[in-house]
């Protein structure tokens, strides 16, 4: 039971791992506005995050798509 979750878990991991790896470098990328965010929401600090960061914001938004399902 246990080593078929883990054989999909490496098959998903095997055709999204562009994607996945896409994901992690723009949460990197967001780190310190989303610290600034989360301490402390203003809009301004809201629209500055995404007018500066609009690759990893679009990345963000399209992560659902991108990700394929395995049945």
């Amino acid at each position: 039971m246990i080593l078929i979750s883990i054989d999909r878990f490496f098959i998903y991991l095997k055709y999204n791992w562009l994607q996945l790896f896409l994901i992690i470098l723009s949460v990197y990328d967001l780190r310190i506005d989303l610290r600034i965010l989360l301490d402390f929401f203003t809009f301004s600090t809201l629209f500055y995050t995404i007018s500066e960061h609009p690759l990893a914001i679009t990345i963000l938004f399209s992560s659902p798509y991108l990700l394929k399902k395995i049945n």
